[in-house]
């Protein structure tokens, strides 16, 4: 969940997207990153599983003529069903478990009960599970029955991109190394990488350092990766402009030229070696 992005300093800080650093009230603190202990990086295992099985579940379930606020009841049960709770709800005043956003509609949507799903729509669908005083955090992009060939291009485009910068983590590796893996991804097919939000370190708390840039920047350190940090990697691509409005309900993030967007996100642990995906779907 990027709703909350680079937001470094609440006692529970949000979901790391550059924009909500402005939230009012809450004043910006740089903190360490955390390195998981093997008992932590266990839990988190299991926090991510419950992750993973709920976003695959509805995957599977949705359909035209639901309504956001039905998958947003099947998150909230399941997550609880499994010893969790929902990570998102009640964070800084979300309303809901998931946050269900809409072919323009970029992040944050709020599930509701007149949001109808309709034949040929990208929803993205991102949710967390608080497990054991650990979260995990995944978004997935669905394509609603039959897409446009262009809408199914974009989502495809989307998720190469998450892969392309986990391709990308290891121990001594640089975040910088990832953002410019998605970048390039993304630009080669002449969609735009959304700067607004970005990725975070997740843990202990939902929104931690790092900051994971999708793009190139010198805005931030560019970190060095250890074994034993949990970063959620997620890109989120437009069709056109890479740039957003936020609508009245002080949430849901639309793009400025109505384009599609489409959103994939992995909560990742860095090895010595590598990487490991603990909201990997095709384990569950």
């Amino acid at each position: 969940m990027n709703i909350f992005s680079d937001l470094l300093s609440a006692p529970s800080p949000p979901k790391p997207s550059r924009q909500t650093s402005q939230l009012p009230g809450l004043k910006k603190q740089r903190r360490r990153i955390e390195i998981k202990s093997k008992r932590e990086i266990e839990i988190m295992r299991q926090s991510a599983k419950i992750v993973a099985t709920v976003l695959k579940e509805i995957s599977q379930l949705v359909e035209p003529g639901m309504t956001t606020a039905d998958l947003d009841a099947h998150a909230e049960k399941r997550i609880r069903e499994m010893g969790a709770k929902p990570s998102f709800k009640g964070y800084h005043g979300f309303p809901a478990s998931i946050c269900s956003s809409i072919n323009n509609e970029v992040v944050h949507g709020i599930p509701n009960k007149k949001k109808v799903i309709r034949e040929g729509d990208v929803l993205k669908v991102d949710t967390g599970a608080f497990f054991q005083g650990f979260h995990g955090d995944s978004c997935i992009t669905i394509a609603v029955g039959e897409v446009t060939d262009e809408a199914a291009r974009l989502i495809r485009v989307a998720e190469e991109a998450l892969y392309k910068g986990i391709e990308e983590v290891k121990a001594g590796a640089y975040l910088l190394d990832l953002a410019g893996a998605i970048q390039d991804h993304v630009e080669a097919h002449g969609y735009s990488v959304v700067e607004e939000f970005t990725g975070h370190g997740v843990g202990r708390n939902l929104h931690e350092e790092p900051s994971v840039f999708n793009f190139r920047t010198r805005e931030m350190p560019n970190v060095k990766l250890r074994a034993g940090m949990t970063l959620a990697i997620e890109p989120i691509v437009n069709q056109g402009s890479k740039h957003n409005r936020i609508l009245g309900d002080k949430w849901t993030a639309v793009t400025v030229d109505n384009s599609l967007s489409a959103q994939f996100e992995h909560t990742v642990l860095v090895t010595d070696d590598g990487y490991e995906i603990l909201t990997d779907r095709t384990k569950v």
